[in-house]
């Protein structure tokens, strides 16, 4: 690589898992001048660490997606600046419920290289205090810069006419000496976001929704501010959706609320049996709410009134800091639920020092090791094998969207019975290839026989009807389930354990 090319700054955006992983790869190479990873928390953890009190309750906003409510700031003038502090809520805390625990095998979830401290499925927690300890372990908690929010990233023009373009970043933080928001610019050659995606809560329009919000305020609300059962004793409450945290809030609310717990499905999921369990009983998808008189309708024509609704329908990805004016465009299409011009979940066609880590549904953690790996020595100029040019790259995106458009899936959904996170993983391995003969960078992990077989065989919970011997037919369509792609309580099976399950079913990703 020229020196005109070469890229000897980084800057990485969050310290949650995938901020964790990219600096320690980033370090390893031994190569690059400037690392520094940028966390608006005030320590690292990301989506894992535990806000007990999730106030203020933001305004539910149907069908609302980030660029409308989660706007950038107004950039003062004449940086650096201090100004006062901003107020405004910028969905900084996370989704942990009391009783979440991971949900992938300890195994197959940690990094390579440190397991955590006990498993196979731990308390929330034990994944947070993991990250801290990562980021000491591996001596890069002097990289971090805690408290500060990047406020914008525009693309600057190249120094030179062969070189790389480089990144300016706006950075405010608050300074609680003097009750100040600081502000001030840096700039980089190249930056990674790992700015994570359960933020930004996502409630779909419905008829009659927003009236009915504002006839009865603080009835409706996102499973985001959910911690414990307690506030809804004897109420009689609803909740939307199925998946991961729909499935098990749904369950834990059955010992406080008043029986039964009602759960509106789109379809079954993999751990839904042909009825519901006990104390709860399943709803189709919601028609229209009635604001004049407080009934929810449903397809199948039935109605219900309600004292709680709680949806659990996920999140959107925000990049407010993503200067679209000033870089050539939008960096998400939310139309279509993707990045713009990637190529492999982790690329831009369009932006040669910009790439991300953490944005496919696939093995949490250990996935996000093949990515940051593979930038690493990408960036370093030590991969071993180059990325494709940009007709194959657009080639790659076309194909997986015409694909997952057939398969009635998100083009971030990376599969594991068809073989698809294989192939994926194996690309991003083969472009980072071995490290220097001194040492120097970090090697992508092998994916053992016993990670696998964890994988396959280790369950938090098992599907009805296959129990410990695997048996009974599973589901087929689990792709096609709506809600949150996130960690799960396991404290709401019947028996209370992790199951061991003998054969593999389908889609068995589906509860990440």
């Amino acid at each position: 690589m020229s020196e005109e090319k070469k890229i000897k700054s980084v800057a990485v955006v969050g310290a949650g898992a995938a901020g964790a992983i990219t600096a320690a790869a980033l370090k390893a190479e031994n190569y690059f001048e400037r690392i520094q990873v940028f966390e608006r928390r005030e320590t690292p953890g990301g989506t894992w660490i535990f806000d007990a009190d999730p106030k203020p309750d933001l305004p539910v906003q149907p069908g609302k997606l980030p660029p409308e409510i989660d706007p950038p700031l107004e950039i003062p003038k004449d940086l650096p600046q201090t100004t006062a502090p901003d107020q405004r809520e910028r969905f900084s805390k996370t989704p942990i419920y009391n009783s979440l625990t991971t949900n992938v095998p300890d195994i197959a979830m940690s990094f390579s290289d440190r397991r955590f401290a006990y498993g196979p499925f731990a308390p929330h927690y034990i994944p947070r205090q993991y990250l801290e300890s990562y980021f000491s372990a591996h001596g890069t908690d002097q990289l971090l810069s805690l408290n500060t929010t990047v406020e914008d990233i525009t693309k600057l023009p190249p120094s030179t006419p062969n070189g790389f373009e480089r990144w300016v970043l706006t950075l405010r933080k608050y300074d609680p000496v003097r009750h100040l928001d600081t502000w001030w610019t840096s700039t980089f050659d190249a930056v990674i976001l790992a700015n994570g995606h359960y933020s930004v809560p996502y409630i779909p329009p419905v008829p009659g929704l927003e009236a009915y919000i504002a006839a009865f305020p603080h009835r409706v609300q996102h499973s985001k501010y959910y911690r414990t059962p307690t506030p809804y004793t004897g109420k009689k409450v609803l909740v939307i959706g199925n998946s991961a945290s729909g499935h098990d809030l749904t369950a834990e609310l059955v010992s406080t609320a008043s029986l039964p717990v009602y759960q509106s499905r789109r379809t079954a999921s993999r751990w839904d049996g042909a009825t519901p369990p006990p104390g709860i009983s399943w709803k189709p998808i919601i028609t229209s709410y009635s604001a004049s008189s407080g009934t929810i309708h449903f397809s199948d024509g039935t109605a219900l009134d309600v004292d709680h609704v709680i949806y659990a329908t996920g999140y959107k990805p925000s990049f407010p800091f993503w200067n679209a004016a000033r870089n050539g465009g939008a960096l998400y299409d939310y139309r279509a639920n993707k990045l713009v011009g990637n190529y492999l979940h982790t690329f831009f066609r369009a932006h040669a020092t910009l790439a991300i880590v953490g944005i496919p549904r696939v093995l949490t953690f250990r996935s996000f090791e093949y990515q940051a790996v593979a930038i690493a020595r990408l960036f370093s100029g030590r991969n071993t094998k180059p990325l494709p040019g940009d007709g194959e790259q657009e080639r790659w995106e076309r194909e997986r969207e015409e694909r997952t458009r057939r398969e009635r899936r998100k083009f971030h959904d990376v599969n594991w019975e068809s073989g698809e996170t294989l192939e994926w993983l194996g690309a991003l391995f083969d472009i980072a290839g071995l490290g220097t003969l001194r040492g120097e960078g970090r090697i992508p992990p092998a994916l053992t026989e016993e990670v696998i077989w964890a994988i396959e065989h280790v369950k938090k919970y098992p599907e009805p009807g296959k129990g410990k011997d695997g048996d009974g037919g599973g589901k087929e369509d689990d792709a096609k389930e709506s809600g949150e792609d996130k960690q799960h309580d396991g404290n709401e099976r019947q028996d209370g354990e992790w199951v061991l399950v003998e054969r593999q079913h389908k889609d068995l990703l589906a509860f990440i």
